[in-house]
């Protein structure tokens, strides 16, 4: 069992692969915060709002005003740094830590391929990505054919992490068995030409993609494995993400997966990559001279192998914490982000919260518009951490102003994947008095349905 590690960590590869990873990374990178500056998401997410939700345990990581543009700024040109591979180092660690960053910034906007970029570029700080076809060759004179065979497994596996869970969490009967919530999305696709009219209407189209996205998800890191079904299972990738790009307003998430997924090709198409890019460039790399050497010398191997041992351990395991929630899943969302599963209900709610002097028992309603965006009550009114931490800026904001006494409460009302909206929160408890934490919050009032799966 340790010689056959041994022998596996001593495994090298063609680097092309990485560098060629490295490079459509940083492009589609740069051009997502351009992309986010251009639509104007910058000032409507991050400057505008009054208040800005919080993950626990980064409360302190907050917008900082217009200077927030230069951080965007900064995460661009980190980019733009790793696609070309110059000092790279230096710059997948400023991509990572200012990539990060906006992510916590406010809780309203988390995506799950927010949260895989993340990763991503952590993992890639520790990879030789640079080690080929980089500007950092050039400076040093001096070119690596090949690299470990695990920096590039490490990339895959995080890969197949995503899509295998991705299609675990879509094994419940709610997705299966009543092909929620595509039910409620489809049939408002009816703009669509040729299917909308037709297919997005149909019961049996809507049952027919809910099984076919999970057993995309759970079969496809497996065939990408293959080499057999590799071409196959590409050309499954282009055709679901295209697919799911046109039905659903889902950003960078499918050009991201589909340019990934390229590092399970041979180094053959990824070394022809490079030509096709050498030649464009054409008397720029003709005039530069480097020296090529066969294998990369991978300085603190160890302590970089026993990292990624916790990593990806964690990785496997965390998306399973909601375990040790009691209640449903879908209902409390203890535990349900950072565990992809993804477009797997829809949710809708209304959270009307009071002001209550605890003495005399006198009162008021807030108006949520007073201190939320459309779009951060919309996410607030079905997430009990999000009417949590609300509640606590309401008290704090009331308090200043000088009020006594402070209680509040909420009446709450939510729908899930299509039944009817019951009572979300209980009415008779101080959310004020309640602090966030990891355990569970016994004021969620029970769901009154079953949802059976992972």
């Amino acid at each position: 069992m340790i010689s056959s590690i041994a022998t596996y960590l001593n495994r090298q590869t063609s680097a092309a692969p990485l560098a060629v990873f490295r490079m459509f990374f940083g492009i589609m990178m740069c051009y997502g915060m351009i992309r986010f500056t251009y639509h104007g998401w910058i000032d409507t997410l991050y400057i505008q709002p009054k208040f800005h939700f919080s993950y626990f345990g980064f409360e302190w990581v907050k917008p900082l005003g217009n200077y927030t543009y230069l951080l965007f700024i900064i995460c661009g040109l980190s980019s733009l740094m790793v696609a070309a591979g110059y000092k790279y180092r230096l710059a997948i660690i400023t991509f990572f830590l200012s990539f990060t960053y906006i992510e916590l910034m406010d809780k309203t906007t988390y995506l799950n391929h927010y949260y895989f970029i993340s990763l991503l570029s952590f993992v890639m700080i520790f990879l030789p990505a640079n080690a080929h076809f980089s500007i950092d060759n050039i400076k040093r004179g001096t070119s690596y054919e090949n690299v470990p065979n695990w920096t590039i497994d490490a990339v895959k596996l995080l890969l197949g992490i995503v899509y295998f869970y991705a299609g675990l969490a879509k094994i419940n009967s709610d997705w299966l068995f009543r092909a929620m919530p595509l039910k409620i999305w489809l049939p408002s696709k009816y703009d669509l030409p040729l299917i909308g009219n037709s297919l997005m209407h149909q019961d049996w189209f809507h049952f027919a993609m809910s099984w076919c996205g999970m057993l995309y998800d759970l079969a496809i890191p497996f065939l990408l494995l293959y080499k057999r079904t590799r071409l196959f299972a590409f050309v499954m990738v282009l055709f679901f993400h295209i697919f799911t790009r046109v039905l659903f307003p889902i950003g960078m998430f499918p050009f991201i997966m589909i340019v990934s997924t390229l590092i399970f090709f041979d180094s053959g198409l990824h070394k022809n990559i490079i030509k096709a890019i050498k030649k464009v460039l054409g008397s720029i790399t003709a005039k530069v001279s480097v020296h090529y050497k066969a294998y990369y010398t991978y300085k603190f191997r160890k302590p970089v192998i026993m990292l990624f041992t916790l990593f990806f351990t964690w990785q496997l395991s965390f998306p399973f914490r909601y375990v040790l929630y009691p209640g449903e899943l879908f209902w409390t969302e203890e535990g349900f982000r950072f565990s992809w599963r993804v477009m797997l209900m829809e949710k809708m709610g209304i959270a009307t919260f009071k002001i209550v002097d605890g003495e005399t028992g006198d009162y008021f309603y807030v108006e949520n518009s007073d201190f939320l965006t459309d779009f951060q009550e919309k996410q607030m009114s079905f997430q009990p951490d999000f009417i949590l931490e609300y509640a606590h800026y309401l008290g704090n904001h009331f308090k200043g102003q000088g009020h006594q006494n402070i209680q509040v409460y909420v009446e709450s009302f939510v729908a899930l994947n299509g039944r009817l909206s019951q009572p979300y929160i209980d009415d008779k408890v101080d959310l004020y008095q309640q602090k966030e934490s990891l355990k569970s919050k016994d004021w969620i009032l029970p769901f009154n349905d079953e949802i059976k799966g992972l």
